[in-house]
């Protein structure tokens, strides 16, 4: 039975909720057999540890063999999603704003599908950017890949909120 990806998101964030992480990226990928990446983060803002990786695999595999939403074999991947992690939400554009970020469109926008700025949050509609030449909006529904771009200033801020996170 194939109820890829809606159904699979589903119980995995779900899961994941119940346990204190937050589901950041689902994704199969590659083949024979192919991979299903899990990224997480914790919902306390800890640094994620191997422990919380393995506490994940076996939970989810768990879910996964019982439901099994999910036709043939598979390998399954837990990860976290680093300091210049992927942007798959909304909330994602909006708690990095301020931040540099590379966006790619599935379709052009204003003649380009690339662009690297500083993100400065989001409208109904999509994420404004502010680029050498000016702001840009991309709309959500073209976005094919955003992530963070690993500079000095995202270094910092997150050490400096690792140092503040009570123990």
């Amino acid at each position: 039975m194939n109820q890829w990806p809606d159904r699979v998101e589903e119980l995995v964030a779900h899961a994941l909720e119940r346990m204190g992480y937050d589901l950041v990226r689902l994704r199969l990928h590659g083949a024979a057999p192919p991979t299903l990446q899990v990224m997480v983060e914790r919902r306390d803002g800890k640094a994620m540890a191997v422990d919380d990786c393995a506490d994940i695999s076996r939970a989810v595999s768990a879910l996964l063999d019982v439901e099994d939403p999910i036709a043939g074999r598979y390998t399954l991947e837990v990860t976290s999603p680093g300091i210049d992690r992927p942007l798959v939400r909304a909330a994602d554009f909006e708690r990095f704003a301020g931040f540099e970020a590379r966006i790619e469109t599935s379709q052009p926008v204003s003649g380009r599908r690339r662009f690297r700025g500083r993100l400065m949050g989001t409208t109904l509609a999509g994420v404004r950017i502010a680029l050498p030449e000016g702001e840009a909006e991309v709309p959500f529904a073209r976005i094919h890949r955003a992530k963070l771009v690993l500079t000095d200033a995202l270094i910092t801020a997150t050490e400096r909120r690792k140092a503040c996170r009570p123990r």
